[in-house]
């Protein structure tokens, strides 16, 4: 705990203490820190990126160039240079990922993937604790939300199976106001049900939005005091003000700009795309092939999505933002708008196109059963494949190198099944935060 606790202090890693505020950490100083629920010092992510500094740490101090020999090849480990790095480079080291710990990894499968018993209860405290603060949120956001799914679920099932009689034409009326004040309350019992979250891991947002604030003020502040030292004077002061308001207003207009620019080009894109699958499903005749056709266009959908992401991160960096916080909001609107307008343009032009509810009714029912089909192949099928195909080839070829005769192989190691498994992508864009995730990739 002591070289985690030192690596820390020396990459100046932020942590909230028991005042509320987040310090930079120092070892001298740890009784002031908040610990975690489960009593330890480091989230699971803060000892990972303590563990990265330190292995990416390991440098060549010497006068010299050590000579470094693997399976028959020799390179040279330079003055200063990382060794993992130089590794890295020469292909010995193929990547660097942390493994889980079986321990609290089979504890949380057991009393929480399954709990069949209590399958709505979730351990969002141990969650916390290992995955960190955005994933523990995001599985108390999908636990509150299925539960709160009953009511609504409840009442529509009862406005289709119940005849109302002479109010069967209140019916729909009514259930479109529950609805959306269900909605409303909704979102009232999670802000308070993520305010308490956040006030029991003892996260305060509070001084995090005055830090923010405060990082966007230091390129104003730059340039203030540039603009001093070259006039030195301070009769132009409007004139500084009228280029503070043209700042502000240019990373509004670049803002409007790029959204214009992701609206249009999924309408203009998207809409040929659109006129062409309405035009083959009404000429298809069986609804085996519209079923088919329902699914090659929701696969087209989804790698229009991942443009449409790629796009968004690209405008982003153009744009006049002030702190990681405000691009990271503008990229989340941004993935917002495109994802809702690619999934849901084309039943509002279908809508449009049929203007009947049984048509209409038919098609949604398709795209439904459809596109919970590709989303579980894309998510668990598919994966699991993969990673089994690694699994064979990689015993395969150890059998053939290590066991000619034919005897049964298997992977030795956690880090080969580990690395043989496909890793996952938190964020949009590798490089830029999205505000979702604590990671971009990992096992």
């Amino acid at each position: 705990m002591g070289i985690l606790g030192r690596a820390a202090s020396e990459m100046q890693m932020k942590k909230l203490t028991c005042i509320g505020m987040e310090l930079q950490f120092e070892w001298e100083q740890v009784a002031a820190f908040v610990r975690q629920p489960d009593g330890s010092l480091f989230s699971w992510r803060e000892r990972f990126t303590c563990f990265r500094y330190l292995i990416y740490g390991i440098v060549n101090k010497t006068n010299s160039e050590i000579s470094l020999k693997f399976d028959d090849k020799e390179f040279y480990w330079k003055q200063n240079e990382s060794l993992l790095r130089r590794l890295e480079d020469e292909g010995v080291v193929k990547l660097v990922f942390p493994l889980h710990e079986e321990i609290k990894r089979k504890q949380l499968l057991r009393n929480w993937a399954l709990n069949w018993h209590d399958f709505t209860w979730q351990p969002i405290d141990e969650v916390y604790s290992y995955f960190g603060t955005k994933i523990a949120t995001y599985f108390a956001f999908l636990g509150m939300y299925t539960r709160w799914l009953f009511f609504p679920a409840v009442s529509g099932l009862a406005t289709q199976l119940i005849d109302f009689g002479s109010f069967q034409w209140l019916v729909l009326p009514a259930f479109f106001i529950f609805v959306i004040s269900w909605a409303v309350f909704f979102l009232q019992f999670w802000k308070r049900k993520n305010s308490a979250l956040l006030a029991r891991w003892g996260i305060n947002y509070s001084f995090a939005e005055y830090k923010a604030s405060a990082n966007e003020l230091e390129p104003i502040r730059h340039y203030l005091s540039i603009e001093r030292e070259e006039e030195k004077n301070f009769d132009d002061a409007p004139a500084e003000k009228r280029r503070l308001q043209r700042n502000e207003w240019s990373g509004v207009l670049l803002r409007i700009r790029n959204n214009a620019i992701i609206v249009l080009g999924i309408i203009c894109l998207q809409l040929p795309f659109e006129l062409a699958y309405a035009h083959l499903y009404e000429k298809t005749e069986t609804e085996a092939l519209r079923y088919v056709l329902t699914a090659l266009y929701l696969v087209a959908i989804q790698y229009y999505t991942r443009i449409g992401g790629k796009v968004s991160v690209i405008l982003i960096k153009y744009e006049n933002n002030q702190g990681e916080q405000s691009s990271a909001d503008s990229l989340i609107y941004k993935v917002f708008g495109l994802y809702f307008m690619q999934s849901y343009i084309g039943l509002f032009y279908h809508a449009s196109l049929y203007r009947d509810i049984l048509t209409l009714r038919k098609v949604l029912i398709q795209r439904l059963v459809v596109s919970q089909v590709l989303e579980n192949l894309i998510e668990n099928s598919i994966p699991y494949l993969k990673y089994s195909y690694k699994k064979y080839s990689a015993v395969h070829k150890k059998r053939e190198r290590e066991s000619p005769s034919g005897k049964s192989v298997r992977l030795s190691t956690r880090v080969e099944k580990e690395y043989l498994k496909p890793s996952y992508t938190a964020s949009i864009g590798e490089e830029l935060e999205d505000g979702l995730f604590d990671g971009n990739n990992d096992k």
